[in-house]
């Protein structure tokens, strides 16, 4: 018997915690689904991160690829305060202007 109890309160602990963090994102103004593609697009700006570093030995189809993956970091960090993701600004910077570069370079091919 206690030790069902002690799951309950677990249970209930984890779930009030859950509550309290989704009211703590709505209440900052931003959705939970665009809270959650920002988490997602944080770990993709740290692999973009690197890409960005050694981006014109990639070939054509990386570039597209990672012109495509960079928009959609974009548009995820647009989506959250800037505050939430002051750390990330030098990478976020990084790979702005790899995306920037990698840009010009195929509208001048064209």
């Amino acid at each position: 018997m206690d030790l069902f109890t002690i799951i309950y309160i677990l249970l209930f602990l984890i779930f009030a915690l859950i509550v309290f963090a989704v009211v703590q994102i709505r209440m900052a103004g931003i959705k939970v689904k665009d809270f959650y593609s920002f988490i997602e697009a944080n770990q993709k700006l740290d692999k973009l991160y690197l890409f960005a570093k050694k981006y014109e030995k990639l070939s054509q189809q990386q570039q597209v690829i990672f012109l495509m993956e960079a928009e959609t970091v974009f548009n995820a960090f647009d989506k959250v305060p800037d505050a939430l993701w002051e750390e990330e600004y030098d990478k976020y910077m990084k790979v702005l202007d790899a995306y920037k570069d990698i840009k010009v370079v195929r509208w001048a091919q064209n």
